[in-house]
């Protein structure tokens, strides 16, 4: 298993995890939505969604998830201000992120700013209703964040 580690770098993490399925993590106040990318970091899509309640659950779930679908790193939104700046928000999710080492994954930070706004208007221009927009948004989200981060992954320079 890859070292832990808690970057910001996509060239960083990378070397960690030379490959293998990422999971995608939207980590909200309530609710932790999920997502999951092929093996050859291609392409993304939501997964589940886990309720949260205490950490110590929500970290059986994750590692629950992480195992039964063999993750090899995971990478979680960062909801940086709009000017790139941390908020008390941002604090949190550094410290969730913190908080996962235990369970032995590489994890990149990745900037997810506009993530839900951009699920949220694409489930609106497909006319989703407001109760299944609701239902899904948050592994939606997580599938936007991890999309960006394999596709900037894709494009690093190769080794050799």
């Amino acid at each position: 298993m890859a070292a832990a580690l808690i970057t910001a770098s996509p060239g960083e993490f990378a070397a960690a995890v030379p490959g293998g399925k990422l999971a995608g993590l939207d980590v909200g106040t309530r609710t932790i939505g999920l997502a999951l990318c092929d093996a050859g970091w291609s392409f993304a899509g939501p997964a589940e969604t886990i309720r949260r309640t205490r950490f110590t659950q929500d970290l059986d779930a994750l590692r629950g998830f992480a195992t039964a679908q063999q993750v090899a790193g995971l990478v979680i939104g960062l909801p940086l201000n709009m000017d790139g700046t941390d908020s008390p928000r941002t604090q949190s999710v550094r410290a969730f992120a913190r908080n996962c080492l235990p369970l032995g994954l590489p994890t990149l930070l990745w900037d997810e700013r506009w993530s839900t706004q951009a699920v949220e208007r694409a489930m609106v221009a497909a006319d989703v209703s407001r109760a299944r927009r609701a239902e899904a948004v948050d592994k939606m989200a997580a599938a936007h964040i991890l999309q960006g981060a394999i596709d900037a992954l894709a494009n690093l320079p190769q080794a050799g």
